[in-house]
């Protein structure tokens, strides 16, 4: 079996999504991970959304944030990539493929009609 560095290197500007979700079960299963419930990847997705939020909020004007704690808010690039990861390894462990799901679910919402609020 490849290590996290081979399969990083073969991660690519122009990976599929599939190639995206393949790469994030095979490195979760690595580092050990493979085995959480969904319920502990869901409790984990809702930490790394709050994360995601608090780093929003640290780079927003007028936002009120720990100035105590600013230091530990990552970058708003980083925790959209934790998001994306635990959210990735919540449809591996329900096998579901996030690319099919995609284009059923756009079938659908390119039905709809929108409408936006001004």
């Amino acid at each position: 079996m490849e290590n996290q560095k081979e399969l990083f290197e073969n991660l690519k500007l122009n990976s599929t999504l599939s190639e995206v979700q393949s790469y994030i079960k095979k490195v979760l299963h690595l580092r050990g991970l493979s085995n959480q419930t969904v319920k502990d990847k869901l409790l984990l997705l809702t930490e790394e959304v709050g994360e995601l939020t608090k780093a929003v909020r640290k780079n927003s004007s007028g936002a009120s944030v720990d100035t105590n704690r600013i230091n530990n808010y990552d970058s708003v690039e980083s925790e959209i990539a934790d998001v994306l990861i635990v959210l990735i390894s919540v449809a591996n462990t329900l096998n579901i493929d996030i690319f099919k799901s995609l284009k059923e679910k756009e079938e659908i919402n390119i039905n709809r009609k929108w409408k936006i609020n001004s």
